[in-house]
């Protein structure tokens, strides 16, 4: 088994760990000391569910392999800023605890634990006891923590030891491999914050141009009121699309706006079922395509994604402060939940996050000016808006 790939080493773990680091500065170690502390609860909090909800949790064993990786990440960090080897707190958890500094370069995960581990389907008695024994050693090390204060390096080193003896310990009992929880973890960080951007192949590439949602699209965008009523409109080239709309809700917000989002997702993503029913582009000529990935379901979904979206953005202006990297990594993946199963689900979280953006500043504008012209320019991934004549 060994020979049929290459083990993960705990040093090269801590230095790809480390290259997704996106904290810096004085207060690095003490924003690291609060994400340990904060995934061993969520640890914690999983246990629980599954307790309480034990038929209808099925995320159990996923949850508990992705909370692990992320302790795991968080002491990876703690420790290369204590200035001491993640390799060597690993070697001195798992032998007699003896210090042997530099020498650990090539220590596996995987000989840190049996090489048969049953996989645990819900938390065990001893599991239990164990994640609190972990949680009581991560309150130890966290409660000694000072900023600024020197501390003893011998007093911190053992701390991070006992710590990652835990770790180590709650992932056999969970029957989860470190390697494993290691490699998702970083296989997460790199889909949210990646070191490069390689944007992937638009879905349609290989359809002709009929059948291929816009590369190149202008689409203006304005209100009109009629009656007493505000709606919006849109036109491409003279013609319009879709039918006028409201905010279809009690209280006016402006939803009425929101196609927009929709034509974001066809600028970053190269993705939309909506707009590829405004613009009668489905992809006919494969009908398990045209069934499920541009059909009603598919459309409906997208709908859904948007509006949860737009509930979201109304409590945080609009996301008028947030900055590339700067959206919640739970509210990307619930946008992938949502799309579980359909082709934007391969879409890495970074990239959601580019298309979300860019709506939500052409949403901003149209917001302020009650209309503007959208100009969708797929091959750079830009949705671009500027003012409208009137």
């Amino acid at each position: 088994m060994d020979g049929e790939f290459e083990l993960l080493t705990v040093a090269a773990y801590a230095r790809r760990a480390a290259a997704t680091d996106q904290r810096n500065g004085a207060r690095a170690l003490g924003f690291s000391m609060l994400g340990l502390f904060g995934e061993v609860g969520s640890l914690l909090s999983e246990a629980k569910k599954k307790q309480r909800d034990a038929a209808s949790y099925l995320g159990y064993a996923d949850a508990v392999a992705e909370e692990l990786g992320d302790v795991l990440w968080y002491l990876s960090a703690i420790a290369r800023r204590s200035r001491l080897s993640l390799a060597d707190i690993a070697a001195a958890a798992t032998g007699d605890g003896a210090w042997s500094p530099g020498s650990n370069e090539g220590l596996t995960f995987h000989s840190l634990q049996p090489k048969h581990m049953p996989l645990a389907k819900a938390p065990t008695v001893s599991f239990e006891g164990t994640l609190l024994a972990l949680a009581g050693e991560v309150g130890t090390l966290v409660n000694d923590f000072r900023p600024g204060a020197g501390g003893k390096a011998a007093d911190q080193r053992a701390k991070l030891i006992a710590v990652m003896r835990r770790l180590i310990q709650a992932a056999d009992e969970a029957g989860v491999t470190l390697e494993g929880a290691a490699v998702k973890n970083l296989h997460k960080i790199y889909d949210r914050w990646p070191q490069h951007r390689t944007f992937p192949e638009p879905f349609d590439a290989a359809m002709d141009s009929e059948e291929q949602l816009p590369r190149r699209m202008t689409i203006d965008i304005y209100e009109r009121t009629v009656g007493k009523q505000k709606f919006v409109y849109q036109r491409s080239n003279g013609v319009f699309v879709g039918d006028r709309l409201t905010d279809n809700a009690a209280e006016p917000d402006d939803y009425r706006f929101h196609d927009v989002f929709h034509y974001a997702y066809v600028a970053v993503l190269g993705w939309s079922p909506v707009v590829r029913s405004l613009l009668r582009l489905k992809r006919k000529s494969i009908p398990k395509i045209d069934e499920v990935e541009d059909g009603a379901r598919a459309t409906l979904i997208e709908e859904g994604v948007t509006t949860w979206l737009f509930g979201q953005a109304q409590k945080l202006k609009y996301f008028a402060d947030i900055k590339r990297g700067g959206l919640p990594l739970d509210m990307l993946k619930d946008v992938r939940q949502f799309v579980e199963g359909y082709e934007a689900a391969q879409c890495p979280l970074w990239l959601w996050e580019e298309a979300i953006l860019q709506g939500y500043a052409a949403f901003r504008h149209l917001h302020e000016h009650r209309r503007g012209r959208v100009s969708i320019d797929f091959p750079n991934r830009r949705l671009r808006i500027k003012e409208l004549p009137l």
